[in-house]
């Protein structure tokens, strides 16, 4: 199984999962021209695409979705909550209801309740090839679902939005900086290192910080505060950031083993 970030941030989130000849989306936050472009480099077409799943309908998670569906030939899956929250604002797209986990091909998708200001929120866990991976994107803080899905999993895919000193002297206003650090707003660095240090107990070999924000937090920042966590914990991980603006590396999972690839060939 490879995964991919194609974009994460306050800007655009979207991530590619492949299973052999399944290829599932999460989540379209970036334009359609930018999924495209970033699918082609990786080989891939949008109607070669086997499903796209939404997180939740906040607008950088799905802000290209509307364009992109013109070019797919699958399923758009959400929640109720979501789907309702996404078809209010864009009508003449085609939902389909995510109640149940699915079998996409090669890869089992099931998903869990995330705490965050948006209708029916949801983070996914995806297995393929006796591998899995979590994606927990928008959390306002470590609910139990969340923890109990980062754990037995090989690679983590988790928010280290913010650094909370940051946001208490910086320039938002204090209802946004209060919508940040609340309890259905984002995770700061130290929830997510303590979401890793989760994760790294429970298996996982490499942790890719995610959803980092540009006015509050540095990928340095964010890094190092993770990283202080897990080696005071002994755990010996990949650790990463994913780019805000471009793909990421592509991690493949096989064989019991995380590799970040060198080159961009998905298996």
């Amino acid at each position: 199984m490879d995964v991919c970030t194609l974009a994460s941030g306050s800007k655009g989130n979207c991530l590619l999962a492949s299973c052999g000849q399944t290829h599932i989306l999460i989540d379209a936050g970036v334009s359609a021209r930018r999924i495209t472009r970033s699918l082609g480099e990786l080989g891939l077409r949008p109607e070669e695409l086997s499903a796209v799943f939404i997180t939740h309908g906040h607008s950088d998670h799905v802000s290209g979705l509307r364009v992109l569906s013109k070019k797919l030939r699958c399923p758009i899956w959400a929640t109720h909550g979501t789907a309702l929250d996404v078809g209010s604002r864009v009508p003449e797209l085609s939902l389909s209801i995510l109640d149940r986990p699915r079998q996409v091909g090669g890869l089992h998708i099931d998903f869990f309740p995330t705490s965050h200001d948006a209708p029916g929120s949801v983070g996914y866990r995806v297995a393929g090839d006796g591998m899995r991976f979590v994606l927990c994107p928008d959390l306002g803080c470590l609910s139990q679902p969340v923890l109990d899905a980062a754990w037995g999993i090989d690679l983590l895919i988790a928010e280290a939005n913010h650094d909370v000193e940051w946001v208490r002297s910086g320039p938002y206003p204090y209802y946004l900086q209060e919508r940040i650090l609340g309890k259905y707003g984002h995770l700061s660095n130290e929830a997510g290192a303590e979401l890793a240090e989760l994760a790294a107990r429970g298996g996982a070999q490499a942790v890719v910080l995610a959803h980092l924000s540009q006015e509050n937090n540095t990928p340095a920042r964010a890094r190092e505060t993770v990283a202080r966590t897990l080696e005071g914990a002994g755990f010996p991980v990949h650790l990463s950031v994913a780019p805000v603006q471009e793909r990421g590396p592509v991690f493949r999972l096989e064989h019991g083993r995380v590799a970040v690839l060198e080159e961009i060939v998905l298996c």
